[in-house]
């Protein structure tokens, strides 16, 4: 166990930060999975919307790599554009 305040700090700091990151990319990829599920063009095309802003957001807070985030991206503007 740690023995400096500064530690025991550091150590709640983590496991706050461990949490929200689980959260921000288990939604992420939930967000992701619903996407590839969708049929109808105009529907994905905002649901693209909102899950290329997710992306970014957890890409820059480093949650996920930033060239992960980009191939993902770039899959899934693939994706929808090849809706009817």
């Amino acid at each position: 166990m740690a023995n400096h305040k500064s530690a025991l700090k550091r150590i709640r700091s983590n496991e706050k930060r461990r949490v929200l990151n689980k959260y921000q990319h288990k939604t992420t990829r939930n967000a992701i999975r619903d996407l590839r599920a969708m049929e109808v063009k105009a529907d994905a095309e905002t649901k693209l919307k909102e899950v290329i802003s997710m992306l970014d957001k957890i890409a820059k807070k480093n949650i996920i790599h930033t060239n992960k985030a980009a191939n993902l991206k770039s899959k899934l503007t693939k994706f929808v554009a090849g809706l009817e």
